[in-house]
């Protein structure tokens, strides 16, 4: 396993910023966790996104790198949601969806395709691998969000000095990320803008696999969300189980969402 950490200049961000990469380049031995079937095909690439006060991480175990023959690439984007903001060194969107996904190609030879590209997120995160494989299904296929803060419809119409009690920041911090809150439901920081969108345009809708705790703060969006793809017809699948918000529920899930990941190529 070769392990990176890489710092370059982001014009998105305007200053240097890090990102990690953990390559399985040198799988060992004969066992089901290393040569397999996955081994037979060139490295996968998933971009892992972390969650609110979170920084760039790598929670994928490393022989799951290795079974599963995929490259994990994390970069930290602040509090940011992973939006294009309207500051000048704000735009989280464009960092990882175009400068990082460019700078894995040139460097690495990786993610060329989005059949061989995919996203997933925790939280802040998985609204982020959401919305971001949403906004450019040119470069991802597959997504997944665990406890996705699919926040969008609760802090709509949020005017400056109020706080929600469904919602852990201020108007001030909301407005920051995804702009005009008494819009942000009609615009394409809603991912439900960007479904349709895509199917009015006729474009193909990359995978998406979602799940929450049946008593996580977050489970009300989810399930809104959930229905929405349903009565849209796209396609996807939806996950909830008892847990919060925490890291027990996200252990239990993050080899299922790899084996979803994966699992049209063991068969």
């Amino acid at each position: 396993m070769a392990n990176f950490q890489i710092q370059y200049f982001s014009p998105a961000l305007a200053r240097k910023t890090i990102f990690f990469a953990s390559i399985p380049n040198d799988p060992q031995g004969d066992g089901p966790r290393t040569l397999n079937v996955h081994q037979k095909r060139p490295t996968k690439a998933l971009f892992i996104l972390h969650g609110y006060t979170g920084m760039a991480e790598n929670w994928v175990p490393e022989w799951m790198m290795q079974h599963y023959n995929v490259a994990v690439f994390s970069a930290s984007a602040e509090n940011s949601f992973y939006l294009d903001a309207e500051a000048t060194g704000h735009k989280y969107e464009t960092m990882l969806a175009i400068e990082l996904v460019d700078y894995v190609r040139k460097t690495f030879g990786l993610a060329m395709k989005p059949e061989d590209t995919y996203i997933a997120g925790i939280s802040m995160g998985g609204f982020g691998a959401i919305h971001t494989g949403l906004a450019h299904p040119d470069r991802f296929s597959k997504i997944a969000g665990l406890s996705a803060a699919l926040i969008v419809h609760q802090i709509a119409g949020m005017k400056p000095g109020e706080e929600s009690k469904d919602v852990l920041a201020n108007y001030a911090y909301y407005a920051g990320c995804f702009g005009d809150l008494q819009t942000v439901a009609e615009r394409d920081t809603n991912p439900e803008v960007l479904v349709r969108k895509l199917k009015a345009e006729g474009r193909k809708i990359p995978e998406i696999y979602m799940c929450c705790g049946s008593e996580d703060f977050l489970i009300e969006p989810n399930r809104g969300f959930h229905r929405f793809l349903e009565a849209e017809g796209v396609g996807h699948e939806y996950h909830e189980s008892r847990g919060i918000h925490d890291g027990v529920f996200w252990a239990e899930y993050e080899p299922k969402v790899m084996e979803w990941l994966f699992r049209d190529e063991a068969e």
